[in-house]
């Protein structure tokens, strides 16, 4: 733990930039909205967490942006694969002085190492990067530590008593988005607070031009500070509701919720209706109980129900019910992908030649030719289109991988992840096209460089074609059609249904 100096304290600029949900596409400048943000934030270990609404930040002056150009090394704290291809994790660190920014890439590495040791993080690791992007604060600690009238001068604005709040730890959210964007392709932003004082906050309405979904505050040296992240995450990758209530907001009256583990039915209807979570009631959840439907959640103590009695999207220091679990593990795969061709598929793959793909822990690799399965090559990441049965004939074939991740923590099928990459030998040239990756239904396009261009179809397949006039297509059928797409940088990637 370091020592933080002591001033006064002032209230900071804090807020949101837009709001709604999805992803969006990827504009060169933020777009700022001046409403209220709503936010989450912990008054204490174990504690249920609690919402409110605070000032929307102000535009960035001149003189701030000049400043933060100047700022923001990008640091990697933890590397599994090419950004774009890996779910990446930026961790901002305010509070944090020019002298203590191995501090916080000490401080990244420890909270990294304890939110890692949640599953189902624990069980996927290999999908993330992280990334320390270094804000230098011109002084230590943050403002609201240890009293409310401690001030300091941070990088991002951040403070304790927001909105007269101890434990809600705000942040200027327009600073956040500037340091952020610094980092290659942001799935998961995190402002640690150079501080030992529990609190954090959750911006939960915010989706960023630069492609983030929410902001997560903590203080970097509480022991349980990490647990708010676990929670944030639940939202911001899981799209989990809070399951826990406010006794004044009485009976819910409105429609069915969108998110997976809240709903109006009973259990036996979710059952009876098959929807939902109702594949996993009856079993036994690792936050303790039974899955079920328990009434309370969403903020409402009545009328709307949760998988689960106190899963840690009700109470801090709880783990993820199985439903919650499941949903975690979807949001990982809409940002990562779980196989990537080291092949190049930009030109055709000769029959000698080896063939490599890089799996995730836990995928099972099945190579066809052709459209048969060459079963000797089973979980093989490297094979030899000769070994597995192309014939010396001349022809164009088709040598196919198709990855499937088949935890036991998915069992909804529309979520079980499957994903294909094709190598073709001999090429085509009826469209101008040459070899080309097939996905499975529903695609993510990434901001990685590369000379494809893609095709998405919602729930259809994902195309990748390599670039010539506007208006080439395909070589093979899509489903849905989708019209022609000019020739862009793409991805060699896909991801879940309705990602």
């Amino acid at each position: 733990m370091r020592r933080h100096g002591t001033g006064r304290y002032g209230t900071g600029r804090h807020g949101s930039f837009r709001y709604g949900r999805g992803r969006p596409a990827r504009p060169r400048a933020a777009s700022v909205s001046r409403r209220p943000s709503a936010s989450e934030y912990f008054p204490g270990p174990g504690a249920h967490p609690r919402h409110t609404e605070v000032p929307a930040a102000e535009p960035l002056s001149a003189r701030e942006r000049a400043t933060i150009k100047a700022d923001g090394d990008v640091v990697p704290i933890v590397q599994t694969g090419p950004t774009g291809t890996k779910l990446d994790v930026v961790f901002i660190g305010d509070g944090y002085t020019a002298s203590q920014q191995e501090d916080f890439h000490a401080d990244v590495r420890a909270k990294w190492a304890k939110v890692s040791a949640v599953e189902p993080y624990a069980s996927y690791k290999s999908l993330f990067n992280v990334w320390a992007v270094d804000a230098v604060s011109r002084q230590s600690g943050v403002s609201g530590d240890p009293v409310s009238g401690t001030v300091k001068d941070t990088a991002l604005g951040s403070a304790f008593y927001c909105d007269g709040i101890e434990r809600l730890l705000c942040v200027d959210t327009n600073k956040v988005e500037s340091y952020a964007k610094k980092a290659a392709d942001p799935d998961l932003v995190i402002v640690l607070a150079n501080s030992a004082k529990y609190g954090g906050a959750g911006y939960n309405d915010i989706t960023s031009p630069s492609g983030y979904d929410g902001i997560a505050t903590a203080s970097s040296d509480h022991a349980h500070s990490d647990q708010v992240l676990v929670h944030e995450t639940g939202h911001s990758l899981g799209k989990l509701a809070d399951e826990y209530w406010y006794d004044e907001y009485g009976t819910y009256t409105g429609a069915e919720p969108w998110e997976s583990n809240s709903s109006k039915l009973t259990a036996d209807r979710l059952t009876a209706l098959k929807k939902k979570w109702y594949r996993w009631i009856g079993r036994t959840s690792p936050d303790g109980g039974t899955v079920g439907a328990y009434e309370g959640g969403g903020y409402h103590p009545r009328g709307l129900y949760r998988p689960t009695t106190n899963s840690i999207m009700r109470t801090l220091g709880r783990e993820f019910n199985l439903p919650g679990r499941e949903a975690m593990i979807a949001g990982f795969h809409r940002h990562a992908s779980v196989v990537t061709p080291l092949t190049s598929t930009d030109s055709p793959v000769r029959r000698d030649a080896k063939v490599t793909v890089e799996a995730a822990d836990g995928i099972r690799l099945r190579w066809s030719v052709d459209g048969r399965e060459a079963k000797q090559a089973r979980d093989d990441t490297t094979v030899s289109p000769r070994a597995l049965g192309v014939p010396a004939d001349g022809r164009t074939h088709k040598l196919s991988v198709h990855a499937t991740d088949g935890t036991a923590a998915v069992r909804d099928p529309e979520l079980k992840f499957r994903c294909s990459a094709t190598f073709l030998r001999g090429g085509f040239r009826a469209d101008g096209g040459a070899g080309g990756v097939t996905g499975a239904p529903g695609c993510r396009a990434p901001s990685v460089p590369g000379p494809w261009a893609a095709v998405c179809a919602a729930r259809g397949t994902v195309a990748l074609q390599r670039p010539g006039a506007v208006g080439d297509r395909p070589p093979y059928p899509l489903s849905p059609p989708v019209p022609a797409v000019p020739a862009v940088p793409a991805v060699r990637t896909c991801s879940l249904p309705g990602a």
